[in-house]
């Protein structure tokens, strides 16, 4: 019996020592790794964790584990932990601190609860925290930027509360802060901000921080994103220092208790009124609200004369009574410029293109042209267009939001919420860019406040250009319609302009543009003129084709613009600029831009008052466009301007050196005399363009010709 017995007993020891062996061959890191899956509740089944075992020789195959070779390990060490959206409940365990190679840490979207270890921040090789949607508590450590390289810090949606600490001026390679939906309170400390040299977002949103904002945020220099601020119980004036934040920073202060005159310097120009919201002590641009102790907070104001309150009511009032007259006259001018456009749009719908499948002539010419332009996403019939019109609201459609793409989503709340900030203004009205809840942005253009009459005329032109659908068009998206607002939502195109990629932000020449790059924007921006004129639902007529009007993306892509807005602007019958509304509404009046000076990329026909829009203008302006690119000058240069040649006809500059045969290095723009190879190409397309910009309208070819020689060039 004693023997029995102790047979088991070594029986069980070797078992034992066995056991141990095997722990033993993992690694370091693996040990360190089964403390988080002990730390945490094992679900009944599929548990990121099943793979996770401990005699394994190395935790690199497990479910969320990332390794590398380190110079000077025997073994991969642990890098990455990536466990996120699994429903863990349980803690994060300091032994988790022992991974001194790790630099990656994702445990989001869990139900991970309890404070952060202090413990965790001895994993000095650590760059990223995402911790967020999570059920942390407590204090934020100041021990963590004992982390050098810490660079995002994403702990919202947690439930951590205290005081900021100031060591946090210690995190010197930070560029991500996101603390937004937790318990923080106190005020935002100052003197940490100056020392974040690589700060890009800051966002401590849905907090309840109170008192007012340092001044030294605005030294946030290299700060690129957004400033979010909102949902706390923040005081006091807006400090002008954040004005000298980055032009390309949104603000987003909503729902404080802020007050005084918001500043007009810097980047406050910028911004939207949505980032100004619920602060009902704030006043002045861009909110509706003005400042009663300020002259200057209204630019009605800023005529009057201040000699006492009484004679500045007076004189708003005169004022209002001529901007009310001079819209009347405008009014009156635009109906007559409409039943002109009616007029020849009955008339010459007999010689229309439709890319339906219909043909009104029933010829084969038709046909042939329909078949070469570039019709993508033909629609349905006519038919279709009755049920999209069903579709629309009916009545006067006081405060509806239309989707005029059925793969279109937004809800009004949606777009009153998002942050926003002005693109541009011009005759034609205000753009926004809104960046909507799930990051996509949009561009909003303001169309005015009157046209409630012409509620299905407008309807109808909307459902128009809502049918164009080409990679080189704009596409329109959405609009809102309401008695004291018109808005469209449409793509937001990201590289700018071509205005802008010819001669940059300041108006100065810029060499970034290869020929290979001019000859893609010249083709793309043929295409979409091309189908809008052959192959829309209707044949629409742009009649302000120019390089701001010529959008690229960051591929360098041309996309036509604002076609068909001349049309709905006649028909709401207000100065876009000056009207009132839920977003533009609380800008001040302001004065086109579009009135001042000659617009040299229209055609003869079209300066001559009376004369009714045609394609044939088009055709014109687009060939001015193609010399700006060829040459590199602008037809409406200023004696201010800096260029080496003054041009004040461009197309006529053009010819004269053409019919003198002056040398092509006179002409052409100096950047692409470097591209020996493209001088046929060059030349190809200066014929293009002296064919559009023929002075007989009847001469000049059709844009479906245009773009077809275009793409013969270089292929």
């Amino acid at each position: 019996m004693k023997k029995i017995l102790s047979l088991r007993l070594i029986f069980l020891f070797f078992h034992f020592l066995n056991t141990i062996m095997l722990c033993l061959s993992l690694t370091p890191d693996g040990l360190s790794l089964l403390s988080l899956k002990s730390a945490v509740d094992q679900p009944s089944e599929g548990s990121p964790f099943s793979d996770w075992n401990e005699d394994d020789p190395t935790p690199c195959h497990w479910t969320g584990i990332s390794c590398m070779n380190i110079t000077g390990n025997p073994d991969p060490r642990v890098v990455g932990i990536a466990i996120s959206g699994k429903n863990l409940r349980g803690y994060i365990p300091s032994e988790l601190g022992t991974l001194i190679y790790l630099r990656r840490l994702n445990l989001h979207n869990n139900n991970l609860y309890g404070s952060l270890p202090v413990q965790l921040f001895n994993a000095t090789s650590l760059h990223s925290i995402f911790l967020y949607g999570n059920n942390l508590s407590g204090f934020l450590p100041p021990s963590i930027c004992n982390l050098p390289k810490l660079q995002n810090l994403d702990l919202s949606f947690n439930s951590l509360s205290g005081s900021l600490p100031e060591d946090l001026k210690n995190c010197k390679q930070l560029q991500r802060l996101i603390l937004a939906r937790n318990k923080f309170t106190g005020q935002i400390p100052t003197g940490i901000w100056p020392l974040l040299d690589n700060l890009l977002q800051l966002d401590l949103s849905s907090n309840d921080f109170n008192r007012s904002i340092p001044n030294d945020i605005g030294e946030l220099k290299s700060l690129s994103r957004t400033l979010n601020l909102s949902f706390n119980h923040l005081s006091g004036r807006i400090p002008k220092s954040l004005g000298n934040l980055p032009v390309t920073v949104s603000f987003d202060l909503r729902n404080n208790n802020l007050s005084g005159e918001i500043p007009q310097t810097g980047s406050f120009a910028n911004q939207g009124p949505t980032a100004f919201l619920n602060n009902p002590l704030l006043c002045g641009f861009p909110l509706r609200k003005p400042c009663e102790d300020s002259a200057q907070s209204s630019p009605a104001s800023q005529n009057s004369t201040p000699e006492s309150g009484n004679s500045q009511k007076r004189g708003l009032s005169s004022g209002l009574i001529i901007l009310i007259s001079l819209a009347d006259a405008f009014g009156v001018a635009f109906i007559g410029l409409v039943i002109v456009y009616v007029y020849w749009k009955k008339k010459d719908d007999s010689n229309g293109c439709s890319c339906t499948g219909k043909n009104k002539l029933g010829g084969n010419e038709k046909s042939r042209i329909c078949s070469l332009c570039s019709c993508v996403n033909n629609f349905k019939n006519e038919e279709s267009e009755g049920e999209n019109m069903e579709k629309a609201p009916r009545g006067k459609g006081e405060g509806e939001l239309v989707a005029t793409d059925k793969n279109f989503r937004i809800e009004l709340d949606e777009l009153l919420k998002s942050s926003a900030y002005v693109l541009g203004k011009s005759g034609l009205g205000i753009v926004y860019k809104v960046v909507l809840g799930n990051g996509i942005p949009v561009a909003v253009r303001r169309l005015g406040e009157g046209g409630d009459q012409r509620y299905k005329e407008f309807v109808g032109e909307i459902q128009a250009i809502g049918k164009v659908k080409h990679p080189n068009v704009v596409r329109l998206r959405a609009y809102y319609w309401a008695p004291d607002e018109k808005l469209l939502i449409s793509d937001f195109i990201s590289n700018g302009n071509l205005t802008n990629a010819l001669r940059g932000r300041s108006g100065q020449p810029t060499t970034s543009l290869a020929w290979s790059t001019r000859l893609r924007i010249a083709k793309g921006a043929a295409r979409g003129l091309a189908h809008l004129h052959e192959c829309s639902p209707r044949k629409f007529v742009h009649g302000d084709i120019k390089p701001s009007n010529i959008l690229l993306d960051n591929n360098f892509q041309a996309h036509i613009s604002d076609f068909g807005l001349n049309r709905l602007i006649s028909i709401t019958g207000n100065n876009p600029s000056s009207s009132g509304g839920f977003i533009g509404g609380t800008l001040p009046y302001l004065k086109s831009s579009q009135s001042e000076g000659t617009n040299n990329y229209r055609a003869p026909e079209a300066r001559v008052p009376g004369n009714r829009p045609t394609q044939k203008w088009d055709v014109y302006s687009f060939g001015v466009v193609l010399l700006e690119l060829l040459t590199g000058k602008s037809p409406e240069l200023s004696p201010t301007t800096s260029t080496s040649v003054e041009v004040p006809d461009l197309v006529r500059w053009v010819r004269k050196g053409f019919e003198e045969e002056n040398p092509l290095s006179d002409i052409v723009d100096p950047v692409l005399l470097q591209e020996v190879r493209a001088k046929k190409e060059v030349l190809a397309v200066f014929h293009v363009a002296l064919a559009c910009t023929e002075g007989d309208p009847e001469i000049r070819p059709r844009m479906k010709t245009v773009s077809e020689n275009l793409d013969r060039i270089g292929t």
